[in-house]
């Protein structure tokens, strides 16, 4: 889960530039602190998700086709054994 910690120090930082700057400076400083604290967390993009869950899905398709290609060569070396 997210770390409540980081937002504790995003509001402490957004305090400390709200009573020390002008008014004009503060969404310019909060743009920064804001991007300072999510580049923390790790996120990704929406479109980087996105990309990752198809690469995921394609995975998965292949190793169904590989286990069912497994099973399909277990089967015909178990009905050529000799006993």
């Amino acid at each position: 889960m997210l770390n409540a910690k980081i937002f504790d120090d995003i509001s402490a930082k957004l305090s400390a530039v709200a009573e020390s700057g002008p008014a004009k400076d503060i969404e310019k400083n909060m743009r920064a602190l804001l991007t300072q604290g999510f580049t923390k967390l790790d996120l990704v993009t929406r479109e980087e998700f996105d990309i990752q869950a198809q690469v995921l899905l394609r995975t998965r398709e292949q190793l169904t086709t590989l286990e069912a290609r497994v099973a399909e060569l277990e089967a015909q070396r178990d009905a050529v054994k000799p006993n």
